[in-house]
């Protein structure tokens, strides 16, 4: 039986698998998956970096979590009923930027593998820095001083003997002292696990699994952008406050690519969201050039999250509340999960047409309502918004992505 194993969390920094009922995905397949979601360590307690940590400890700790949990499922699933050769990962959010990460991890070269594919729903790459980068020498500094730990002579020590909750009061303060919008406890470069940049290895296909289904939320980015800032936002000032390396030459390129794109707060929301969830997701998908399907949810209002009721019904509601839609837009997943294509379809109520492959002339599948409150999906290209994934692609060692 095929493996369905998911990890979820939201921003490398809440969540956890009790939120998630895998029988949702059990009932959707028809009994036709197994399903395991897994939990590892998130915010400082699982992403503190710097040298300290590189010199005794463990990088990427969350990350090393779920590559633990793959490993015992290669190890103990035919136990449950599961098939070890037929793994999928799939996750959302940072869920989805922990898959991107598997996907890249070790080169592309993990031994022996373990998943044969990968699904991703908005997926999350922020600035991934070298584990000794300042960015995350000073988070660490941060953190060191939040517990009391600055004048110790081992901090790292001092650190290990903190009181968890002292940590976990660190690990808030910390976080909220970033720019609105971005977080500070997120995956490094760490030189074993994560060898590269992401979009380094992505481009260089330095991939692990066969096939990958992607899909993106048309406004990924308006949940991250401070809305009240709608008078005095540019699209420049923006860009350098998320990237600060970019420049004011390519800070100059990213307002005329989106000068077009509504007012300067619909500007603003469509940088974050294009930059660090939609054209990674292209990124990714270009790296599986003859196995990768792309999809695209567009109910109104399209944000970040609005999708996840569809996947797990019992936990959350959804913004249209039609049949056909549900069963052909999670229905997808489904059928991805067990034979690698989306238009192998598990439920004969599934209406959604034929899925091409995404290299396709750049298909991809619009999953929204008509006005009337039917479904509307059908195939659909986004030239602009590739020229503008271009863009951000070119400028990668900048962004640290």
């Amino acid at each position: 039986m095929f493996v369905w194993c998911s990890l979820w969390c939201l921003r490398y920094l809440i969540g956890g698998a009790a939120s998630w009922n895998g029988g949702d995905l059990i009932s959707e397949a028809k009994n036709g998956v197994v399903a395991v979601i897994i939990q590892y360590r998130l915010g400082v307690f699982g992403f503190l970096a710097g040298s300290q940590v590189k010199a005794n400890g463990a990088l990427n700790a969350g990350l090393l979590d779920q590559e633990f949990a793959l490993k015992w499922i290669q190890k103990h699933i035919s136990k449950f009923g599961g098939d070890p050769d037929r793994v999928t990962i799939w996750g959302e959010s940072a869920g989805a930027g922990s898959v991107l990460q598997h996907v890249v991890a070790r080169d592309g070269g993990t031994n022996p593998p373990l998943f044969r594919a990968a699904m991703s729903s908005s997926s999350f790459l922020p600035s991934q820095y070298p584990f000794n980068g300042a960015v995350p020498e000073r988070i660490f500094s941060q953190v060191v001083s939040h517990t009391g730990c600055g004048s110790a002579s081992d901090a790292l020590s001092c650190l290990r003997a903190v009181n968890a909750s002292t940590l976990q009061a660190a690990n808030v303060n910390v976080s909220r002292s970033g720019f609105s919008g971005t977080y500070v406890s997120v995956p490094v470069v760490d030189g074993e696990f994560i060898t590269q940049r992401p979009t380094q290895a992505l481009r260089q296909g330095k991939v692990n699994g066969r096939a990958l289904l992607a899909v993106t939320n048309t406004n990924e980015g308006r949940n991250f952008v401070n809305q009240s800032t709608a008078t005095t936002v540019t699209a420049s000032d923006y860009v350098l406050r998320l990237f600060p390396n970019l420049g004011d030459a390519n800070a100059a390129t990213v307002s005329r690519l989106y000068a077009g794109i509504g007012a300067p707060i619909d500007q603003a929301n469509a940088i974050m969201g294009e930059s660090i969830f939609i054209c990674p997701t292209y990124f990714m998908l270009n790296a599986f050039p003859m196995a990768s399907f792309k999809g695209e949810y567009a109910i109104p209002g399209g944000n970040h999250g609005d999708d996840v009721g569809f996947y797990f019904p019992s936990s959350r509601g959804t913004a249209f509340n039609n049949a056909a839609f549900r069963t052909s837009f999670s229905g997808a997943f489904m059928d991805f999960a067990t034979s690698l294509d989306p238009n192998h379809k598990i439920n004969s109520g599934n209406i959604t047409p034929l899925w091409l492959q995404h290299l396709i002339g750049h298909s991809e599948m619009l999953f929204n309502r008509t006005v009337a409150g039917k479904p509307d999906i059908r195939p659909v290209t986004s030239g602009a918004l590739l020229q503008r994934c271009a863009f951000w692609e070119s400028v990668g060692n900048l962004t640290a992505q």
